[in-house]
């Protein structure tokens, strides 16, 4: 006996539009399989998280590409054929074991929906069932309150990816339309919508049902701002009059945002997704260079010393309206922006502050060399500028004794030039001299280097700003292949 296949919609987004159905499906299932993209998130598996039980076998299925160009000899096409067609063989080998395979689909499996590409290929081979699911045109409609059609009225649904004159001519003759595909389509179905006569009546949503959407008058929407995930909505010609979406009350905000060590491949797609819908984005100019210039935000930069001042700047802006995200290196909330806005907002109750976390430069160094941070560590500042060096002093040679791998963060500059060696002294009280060492310099950057070298031995001027220490503990390991590890087991037990 085979598995069953079956393909679940799970609606548009709002977990509670899931069916009864597709959630006892999803929850008895052996095997859940899902379409994710690069940046390894998948909104269908974040809408069916709550149906799901410990112990399924999760088969995530990464899209090798989606609107970039491939190198493939087919091209797109070719590269998503093979795609699915390994794909297809991996569900079967569930399949051929006996076990039933979930594919979730965000809206309705065979409406626009990539579910359909593996029943082609699978459903003569296997029991199989769709569970159909609630698209994203019936909830657009019921978000804007605008019925979709009437009597003998007729709803076309249309791909934006259409040339404009054929969208047009399209929409010249039907009284209710939906317009997928949108993103990259949007100023193309935005004129087809004027030659067609119907912009003025066309409403716009993104992500219908999440707590992210949106919804306003077409023509007033920024071609850059759309993502794929939207649609364009003519409702019936013989509604109601108008139902104009509640105004939401101009409110600001403050997201202060990690942007990880280095490039966009170290930004998580939250903190992505808060970069791209801000207003205005505020920081250390250096850091504010690695967000792409967007025409429709207004950027303020800053020197790197002016901390208190960025945070007091930036909740004035979101007081009077604006959507501010803060940028921040790393990770906000170690040794810096998230610390500075947060103290400056308890004299700004009524503006909401969110922090969005980062790689931070520890674990990112870490990760070049092994694990050196695989036990207890703690993480210090050399910088003497907020804190005294006594201070500094203390903390180092209590970790030391405490055998805690040390992070070491901001350990010299061109005013700081002789904590090094003052910290690699008062380590040596307590550690050995081969104790492993790892200097990582603009980890993620253009001029990344990773040094490996024994504590005895470290150099004080191989040592600057850019760089970050991790400093092995007793049982540190320095391994033939030049990786460093900590083993999570300690000797005395």
């Amino acid at each position: 006996m085979t598995g069953r296949l079956w393909g679940v919609g799970l609606g548009p987004g709002d977990p509670e539009l899931i069916t009864v159905k597709a959630a006892r499906l999803i929850g008895s299932a052996d095997v859940i399989a899902y379409h994710m993209a690069r940046h390894g998130r998948s909104i269908a598996r974040s809408i069916a998280a709550g149906y799901m039980r410990p112990g399924q076998i999760e088969e995530p299925l990464m899209y090798p590409i989606t609107t970039e160009t491939t190198d493939h000899p087919g091209g797109y096409q070719g590269a998503l054929d093979d795609f699915y067609v390994s794909c297809a063989e991996r569900l079967s080998a569930h399949l051929d074991a006996g076990r039933d395979v979930v594919v979730l689909g965000e809206g309705d499996p065979f409406f626009y929906g990539s579910y359909m590409h593996l029943h082609k290929r699978l459903a003569h081979k296997y029991p199989t069932q769709v569970v159909p699911g609630v698209t994203s045109v019936s909830a657009a409609a019921a978000e804007l309150g605008r019925p979709l059609v009437e009597r003998d009225e007729i709803l076309t649904v249309l791909p934006g990816t259409l040339p404009p004159d054929v969208l047009a001519e399209r929409l010249k003759n039907t009284d209710s339309a939906a317009i997928l595909k949108l993103g990259r389509t949007f100023s193309n179905v935005r004129a087809a919508l004027a030659e067609a006569g119907r912009l003025e009546d066309a409403w716009y949503v993104e992500r219908a049902t999440t707590d992210k959407q949106r919804t306003e008058p077409l023509a007033e929407v920024d071609p850059s701002t759309v993502p794929y995930f939207s649609l364009a909505i003519l409702a019936s010609r013989a509604a109601l009059p108008k139902a104009t979406p509640a105004a939401e009350p101009a409110a600001g905000s403050v997201v202060v945002v990690g942007l990880g060590p280095a490039g966009r491949e170290w930004l998580t797609p939250e903190a992505q997704e808060a970069l791209s819908t801000a207003t205005d984005l505020v920081g250390y100019k250096t850091y504010l260079d690695r967000v792409p210039v967007n025409p429709r935000q207004r950027r303020h930069s800053s020197d790197n010393k002016v901390e208190a001042e960025r945070a007091v700047f930036a909740l004035d802006l979101a007081r009077d309206g604006a959507r501010v995200a803060v940028v921040s290196s790393g990770d906000p909330g170690v040794f810096a922006m998230a610390s500075a806005v947060m103290e400056a907002a308890t004299e700004y109750p009524a503006v909401p502050v969110s922090v969005l976390p980062g790689v931070t430069a520890a674990n990112a160094v870490a990760s070049r060399v092994g694990a050196p941070l695989g036990h207890d560590y703690c993480v210090l500042s050399l910088s003497d500028r907020l804190k005294p060096w006594e201070v500094i002093a203390s903390r180092l040679s209590l970790a030391a004794q405490a055998d805690l791998v040390v992070a070491i963060y901001n350990p010299a500059s061109k005013d700081r030039t002789w904590q090094v060696a003052a910290a690699r002294d008062l380590l040596l009280e307590h550690r050995s001299p081969s104790t492993p060492v790892v200097i990582g310099r603009d980890v993620g950057g253009p001029n990344e280097s990773i040094t490996i070298v024994e504590l005895g031995a470290l150099d004080p001027s191989a040592v600057d700003m850019r760089c970050l220490l991790l400093i092995g503990s007793s049982t540190t390991q320095l391994t033939g292949t030049g990786k460093v590890f900590t083993p999570r087991r300690y000797p005395a037990t």
